[in-house]
């Protein structure tokens, strides 16, 4: 499920949620009044616990021990009538965006707690609700995170509402975006530690968007088995150390919304997502010495270059016996040291892909293996086949600008660069979270 763009539904479907969007821009639509200063607070998961609580000041999925499985995807508000062709008026628009998050959100709720999703909100008598795949499955700590992205607020009229810092990210140095697996208007995050149940949740979502929404891009990552150990990437180095101790105000400064933001995103956050591809042979042919200088830790233990175990404080000014710095300025360690964010990514590896075009080796970074005289030959294999393979970063965080100006630093001079190329790019606003009888888009649709 490495791309896709728009999808294939009835012409009658679409019609009926047309239909029925347009009965609810006729009356308004109901909103739940009410604000969140009384919601309950995120708790993490129970020891052996299947459910993860849907409602809360924050949206489940981001504080959520991290589950085995991933799925995003990103969808678009459609933009014209399904019969008559003509361009949807902003009032069209805001009533398809209600029904899709009213659809959206009873639907996830139910899936979380293991329950069907309930009825379709527009199908024939005669479709299943459901897609049955996972029928006498638990679960297994399935949580839905939602999302905007930066062209929503305009497409709906809400402009004075858009949070202050969420803007479309930019291109950065060495980027080799696809335009199928980047952007997005609406955002939807499914992890879960049974990748059935991630599908059905899916596939339930989707099923609810025609002629609302049209599928953008999905991507499917997963994690090894590593119980409390931080997770490692398909590099073989652990990916999360430096992330802020949930509970804490380190955390809270980093990852929610800052005061300053509109009144109905307090308890937010913002989701910067990459999708990184990794040149696995090259790597994979690389010395354990490059490898570990290159991003500036052990591989064996996760811990930094100057000495320590894994959540030792990086020593930059610690030298060697050659009186050459243990950690290069240039290691990925040196150029994200102390950024305010926590990552939460997965890998993927989507096999070959017959159908993509082989490109040139492009990267700016150093070849590292020659740059340090090391004696084994380099295959590089990720440029020039089409083996799709690598990490979707997600990074959530009170400030995506921290983002831009870091990826900028690493973009000029990350020795990883030699390894890696992005190709998939959006940000996202997730809003905060939800009480019960509450919809997704209730508080943004009521700010004034």
């Amino acid at each position: 499920m490495s791309k896709e763009s728009g999808h294939r539904f009835s012409r009658r479907g679409a019609i009926a949620a047309f239909a029925a969007t347009a009965g609810a821009a006729a009356t308004g639509g109901a909103l739940v009044a009410g604000g969140r200063d009384t919601a309950p607070a995120p708790r993490p998961a129970q020891a052996g616990g299947r459910i993860e609580p849907f409602h809360g000041a924050h949206q489940a999925g981001i504080t959520t021990a991290q589950q085995r499985y991933a799925l995003f995807a990103a969808f678009n508000l459609e933009t014209t009538h399904p019969v008559k062709g003509e361009r949807l008026s902003t009032e069209q628009t805001v009533a398809a965006f209600r029904r899709l998050t009213e659809g959206w959100t009873v639907a996830a709720e139910r899936l979380t707690r293991g329950l069907p999703p309930g009825p379709m909100p527009f199908a024939r008598p005669e479709v299943p609700a459901d897609s049955g795949v996972a029928d006498d499955l638990e679960p297994s700590r399935l949580t839905v995170t939602f999302g905007l992205g930066p062209d929503l607020f305009e497409r709906i009229g809400r402009e004075g509402a858009r949070p202050r810092r969420l803007a479309p990210l930019p291109d950065f140095r060495g980027d080799r975006l696809e335009k199928v697996w980047s952007g997005g208007e609406l955002f939807v995050q499914v992890c879960g530690d049974d990748l059935q149940t991630v599908s059905r949740a899916f596939r339930t979502l989707r099923s609810r968007a025609p002629g609302l929404a049209r599928l953008q891009w999905s991507q499917q990552g997963f994690l090894g088995a590593f119980g409390d150990a931080t997770p490692r990437n398909l590099f073989g180095h652990r990916d999360g150390t430096t992330n802020p101790r949930f509970g804490t105000a380190e955390f809270d400064r980093a990852v929610w919304s800052d005061a300053d933001e509109p009144a109905w995103f307090s308890g937010g956050t913002y989701l910067v997502f990459r999708k990184i591809r990794m040149d696995l042979p090259k790597w994979d042919t690389s010395t354990a010495r490059t490898q570990d200088r290159t991003i500036g830790r052990r591989r064996s233990d996760g811990a930094p270059l100057s000495g320590g175990h894994e959540f030792s404080d990086p020593d930059f000014g610690k030298k060697g016996p050659d009186g050459k710095p243990l950690i290069l300025a240039d290691s990925h360690v040196a150029l994200v040291h102390d950024v305010p964010m926590l990552r939460r990514a997965y890998n993927y590896d989507y096999g070959f892909q017959a159908n993509r075009q082989p490109v040139a080796d492009h990267h700016h970074g150093k070849d590292a293996d020659h740059d340090h005289g090391d004696d084994m030959p380099v295959h590089s294999g990720g440029g020039h086949d089409a083996y799709d393979s690598g990490l979707l970063f997600c990074a959530y965080m009170s400030d995506p600008g921290d983002f831009v100006r870091t990826q900028r630093k690493l973009a000029e001079s990350d020795r990883l660069n030699a390894f890696i190329e992005h190709t998939g790019s959006a940000v996202f606003a997730i809003p905060p979270g939800m009480r019960p009888g509450e919809n997704l888009a209730d508080a943004l649709l009521s700010a004034r």
